[in-house]
């Protein structure tokens, strides 16, 4: 692991697992404002780019800022009680931790339910730093909010690599000329991220302690 001095991620898919949490304040939403439940997979495959793109998936744009409200305010419970972590999200963190390695997250979701996730999952102290598209207005794929990262820390990007499960990290990687992790088992299925060539693929958390040694 002595190649690499900072770790990003993103939250979303990668270390935790709040599709349920989504599907379930994404389909209370619609049936508040009169419209047709959507399966958890057509809700899971459509998270990644920020709650209000996510909305402007499912409502049309006159619904969109009422239906955010809706949304919002039923999220705030739901990840609580349907929140988790991925399996080896601890263990790496803690491997990591040891080895006197940066943690970072780097995520589009807004910032107030990025903290509530990490803190209702208990990993919030492994992270030196925690990054928001909503805090930069800048949403991946834009490269901004990892250089923030990196210049925050001052490590190179040769030392760095960033781990997430959308086309999107990957995309957001490439233009910012950094090694990336593909973990399956997100939002994106491999065969969406295939054009990425310079990319590491892996089907489980731990497996990243092991590529990195």
């Amino acid at each position: 692991m002595s190649n690499k001095k900072l770790f990003i991620f993103d939250l979303d898919g990668t270390l935790a697992d709040a599709y349920r949490a989504i599907e379930k304040s994404l389909n209370f939403t619609l049936q508040n404002l009169g419209l047709r439940r959507v399966t958890f997979e057509e809700a899971k495959r459509k998270v990644g780019r920020g709650d209000k793109a996510f909305m402007e998936t499912f409502f049309p744009e006159s619904a969109i800022s009422k239906a955010l409200l809706i949304y919002r305010a039923h999220h705030k419970k739901a990840l609580k009680s349907h929140s988790k972590l991925r399996p080896y999200a601890k263990e790496l963190l803690r491997g990591l931790k040891r080895k006197h390695k940066i943690i970072a997250i780097a995520s589009n979701r807004p910032s107030f339910y990025t903290n509530l996730i990490l803190k209702s999952l208990g990993i919030k102290r492994y992270f030196d730093f925690v990054l928001c598209a909503d805090e930069i207005k800048s949403n991946k794929p834009n490269p901004k909010i990892l250089n923030v990262i990196l210049k925050k820390f001052k490590v190179r990007k040769s030392d760095a690599v960033f781990v997430g499960d959308m086309d999107i990290d990957l995309e957001t990687a490439k233009r910012a000329k950094m090694d990336v992790v593909f973990i399956e088992g997100g939002s994106s299925h491999l065969r969406a991220v295939r054009k990425y060539k310079n990319k590491k693929v892996i089907s489980s958390l731990k497996e990243i302690l092991s590529l990195y040694n």
